[in-house]
């Protein structure tokens, strides 16, 4: 066993979808500035966007604000010890954690990493079912919503 990986989230609030994230052995501020950059590539949203986060150090830093700002993204951020502006987040992590590594000791952080990755892409954003979104998973809640807003 190599040790601790983190992983940093970026979630669509509307979709439950997945839009960025990151891992690392490290937990420091760049790990959720990296997971920013792969939303915001991924998403390129307009200017105004509402973006949610607890109140981690690495969230609260001079360069993850920074970034937010060049994005056009305004920063929510929960009070102390209220976790509602976060609990999709949460709620993320708890699934990871109980439906896919719960039981799970990896050899290697890169046999870590690829799981975690497999998880995300290849199951909750493709396949895991929300009961938010109607029994839908993410992918096939956006393709419905962008059907519907074409029609």
């Amino acid at each position: 066993m190599e040790g601790w990986l983190y992983l940093a989230v970026v979630i669509d609030l509307y979709s439950r979808k997945v839009v960025g994230w990151a891992i690392s052995s490290h937990m420091k501020a760049s790990l959720a500035t990296e997971a920013l950059l792969m939303a915001y590539w991924r998403r390129k949203p307009e200017k105004g966007l509402i973006h949610h986060s607890d109140r981690g150090s690495q969230y609260a830093g001079n360069d993850y604000r920074k970034l937010l700002g060049a994005y056009g993204m305004i920063c929510s951020m929960s009070r102390k010890g209220d976790c509602w502006d976060n609990a999709v987040a949460e709620s993320f992590f708890h699934s990871l954690k109980t439906e896919w590594t719960a039981e799970i000791l990896y050899r290697t952080r890169s046999d870590a990493r690829s799981d975690v990755i497999r998880y995300i892409e290849m199951f909750y954003n493709s396949n895991r079912l929300h009961s938010y979104l109607g029994y839908k998973n993410p992918n096939d809640f956006e393709k419905s919503f962008t059907l519907a807003k074409a029609a």
